[in-house]
């Protein structure tokens, strides 16, 4: 791809992005807070700094990958000339969370409150990359018969391919431990968070779960994860929240009285600091009310 392509498709129903791939050269384009209404993948291939998403910072090099969900804050610092490949899609596209057994990526790639949101692209990855752009961008330079279905295949390669070399990765590291205590401890944790966190809200709860003290705990979580216990219970109750407002038709008050908030406004509260949205607005732009348009 040359510097200058963007290659974008319309939902042609709403007049918003449905899918868009274009080539990133310079630091300015993700140089502030980024809350995006679609999924982005972002290729860096030269060029390295520092992303900044959540509640995190990584280091980034050239040959990484990241993969970011609908309204996930994410930006980049860099000193450097970044170059690199955009890959966006709208969930009315193609949604990770209807699709997730078929690519398997959902909480590999995306929505993983517990690993960063990036992955390192080895050669054979490159490659495959590489020749799937070539595709896609062929694709959308001359639409033919069946285009959505063939770009979505696309996707779904780039997307699967993506997973398992992090999936990999991941194993990888998980085999090295520095220490044997601490990820018994997290790996406790993280069970505990997915069964408790629709009623647990509190880093004193987990703490008395796997009884060892609040500080700790904080102490070990932001050590390995680059996060607080906090950071990680809200993260965990915004996918479910998103994922209700996205699949289901529920009021927002039902979807808070079942995520263990009895005050809709409180809930509403909690949802908008950590995703600068309304559960309605994001419901309107990406969610249930968007695909019955």
């Amino acid at each position: 791809m040359m510097s200058s392509d963007t290659y974008t498709l319309i939902n042609p129903q709403t007049g918003n992005l449905a899918f868009k791939v274009f080539s990133l050269n310079g630091s300015s384009h993700f140089d502030h807070i980024q809350r995006l209404n679609y999924y982005s993948l972002i290729w860096i291939k030269n060029g390295k700094g520092i992303a900044k998403s959540d509640f995190s910072e990584y280091d980034f090099r050239p040959s990484t990958l990241f993969a970011f969900s609908p309204y996930q804050p994410f930006m980049f610092q860099t000193d450097e000339h970044i170059q690199g490949v955009v890959i966006n899609f709208h969930p009315d596209f193609f949604c990770i969370h209807k699709h997730q057994q078929e690519v398997a990526c959902n909480g590999v790639l995306f929505n993983n409150i517990y690993n960063p949101p990036l992955v390192d692209v080895d050669e054979n990855a490159n490659n495959t990359f590489n020749m799937l752009l070539e595709q896609i961008t062929a694709e959308m330079q001359n639409p033919a018969l069946a285009q959505y279905e063939l770009l979505v295949s696309y996707l779904k390669i780039f997307l699967i391919t993506a997973s398992r070399l992090k999936a990999e990765q991941q194993t990888e590291i998980q085999m090295n431990p520095k220490e044997y205590k601490e990820p018994f401890i997290l790996q406790n944790l993280k069970n505990y968070i997915e069964i408790h966190f629709k009623t647990k809200h509190s880093a004193s709860d987990y703490a008395d779960l796997l009884n060892i003290s609040t500080k700790v705990l904080a102490k070990i979580t932001k050590t390995h994860f680059n996060k607080t216990l906090t950071d990680l219970i809200s993260e965990r109750i915004i996918i479910e929240a998103k994922r209700e407002l996205y699949l289901t038709n529920k009021a927002v008050k039902e979807i808070a009285y079942e995520l263990g908030y009895a005050d809709e406004y409180y809930f509403s509260r909690f949802f908008k600091n950590n995703t600068d949205i309304s559960p309605q607005a994001y419901r309107n732009t990406v969610g249930f009310g968007r695909a019955m348009e």
